[in-house]
């Protein structure tokens, strides 16, 4: 008789399972102490799950039966399908928090993801728009109330350097219009705050004059509202966005993330000290700030080559 089972059985299967059961305690772990994102938790908790039907795969159920070796020969799975080394990476970095809870809460004695390297990754130059692109997006003529809710948007990303998800998470509350300051919650719910500049402060202003004509039924503390009177989504800023630079015709494959660099690249050619960046932008390493050294310093080699009278290009 061919041998059936039924989803009780299978629920009873996964419960059994220490691995999944950790990862479970991990993921409400994470999501209790670093606040993370709903973007981020998705990605940890897919990644894990990845990792722990590898494992599955290879008749590994108990933690204690994790070697390094599997955790090596799952990445090159992962290399081997083609997967880029920044994919690669963040599988690592889900893992390795992952064995670090481990270790910290005595499920393990040892860690065995920590001696495993980083695949080396190739620092991809972040797009930027020029001072000419930036003034043309934000000449937005104020006809509609979306106008107004475009343009303070769009200011803000450019005059404050947010992240989407900032942009879209603030409340009234945040803004603090007498000391002309925003207080932002970033990555894991880390507070800082930001200075907001006149274009920011008076497209802010204006909107807010219009704003209750978006408001439907319910009050909302969010500031920026959709056509319905709800938060407005990523996918409703990216959509905005797009639309505006074809209107334009910037030929460009921006994003409001670009909006971000380009903020933290004019402040470095406007002679912004790199540390006063970081603290702007929230990154918790200089590191990842220094990447728009090397846009500036792309520019400069651009202009040299184009002007210098000594330059290939410039002597012609």
């Amino acid at each position: 008789m061919k041998e059936t089972y039924s989803v009780n059985d299978k629920s009873k299967e996964e419960e059994e399972n220490p691995i999944k059961n950790a990862i479970d305690e991990y993921l409400k772990s994470v999501q209790y102490e670093q606040q993370l994102t709903s973007n981020t938790g998705k990605a940890y908790k897919n990644d894990l799950k990845k990792y722990r039907l590898y494992l599955q795969k290879k008749e590994i159920t108990n933690l204690e039966d994790i070697k390094s070796q599997d955790i090596e020969n799952f990445l090159a799975g992962l290399s081997k399908s083609h997967e880029s080394p920044t994919t690669v990476a963040h599988y690592l970095t889900a893992i390795k928090n992952f064995h670090k809870f481990l270790l910290k809460n005595d499920y393990l004695k040892k860690d065995v993801s920590l001696l495993i390297e980083r695949p080396k990754l190739r620092k991809r130059i972040p797009k930027t728009l020029s001072y000419t692109e930036v003034d043309r997006l934000l000449d937005i003529p104020l006809d509609t109330i979306f106008d107004y809710r475009n343009k303070a948007m769009l200011e803000l990303l450019y005059g404050t350097g947010l992240r989407i998800t900032e942009l879209i998470s603030l409340t009234f509350q945040d803004i603090d219009f007498e000391n002309c300051v925003l207080r932002v919650y970033g990555k894991g719910r880390k507070e800082r705050i930001v200075p907001l500049g006149d274009y920011a402060l008076n497209a802010i202003q204006s909107y807010l004059e219009y704003r209750p004509q978006l408001i439907k039924k319910n009050q909302s503390d969010y500031l920026f509202l959709n056509n319905h009177g709800k938060p407005i989504t990523r996918q409703g800023v990216f959509k905005m966005l797009k639309k505006l630079l074809d209107e334009k015709g910037i030929k460009t494959n921006a994003s409001p993330h670009t909006l971000r660099h380009s903020y933290a690249t004019h402040l470095l050619e406007g002679g912004a000290d790199l540390r006063a960046i970081q603290e702007l932008l929230g990154h918790q390493d200089i590191s990842t700030t220094k990447i728009y050294t090397h846009v500036s310093n792309k520019q400069v080699e651009e202009d040299y080559q184009k002007y210098h009278p000594r330059s290939d290009e410039g002597g012609k």
